[in-house]
């Protein structure tokens, strides 16, 4: 049998935690997709199937991740920043 636990009046400090989760709505959000057809590496795709079968996951998903964090982070510098104009081609 275990010991029994004997508590006593500690003084304690509680603070409130601010709520980071996102609702529900947010989590049942999917964004369209489209399929498309991209030949890797076998190299990069060995080791996103390694990585996300030690994070119980898909590397399909890990890979989708990873672009769509890429196109967030380097759309807001492409809006932002001014383009060079474009170069018309030579009739051939």
């Amino acid at each position: 049998m275990s010991a029994k636990i004997k508590y006593t009046n500690e003084p304690f400090e509680a603070k409130v935690v601010r709520d980071f989760l996102p609702p529900p709505d947010q989590l049942a959000f999917r964004e369209e997709g489209v399929k498309v057809t991209l030949a890797l590496s076998k190299k990069s795709v060995d080791f996103f199937k390694a990585e996300a079968a030690k994070h119980n996951t898909q590397y399909q998903r890990m890979l989708r991740k990873l672009i769509d964090a890429y196109v967030e982070t380097y759309a807001q510098e492409a809006s932002a920043t001014p383009q060079p104009a474009a170069r018309k081609r030579a009739a051939g």
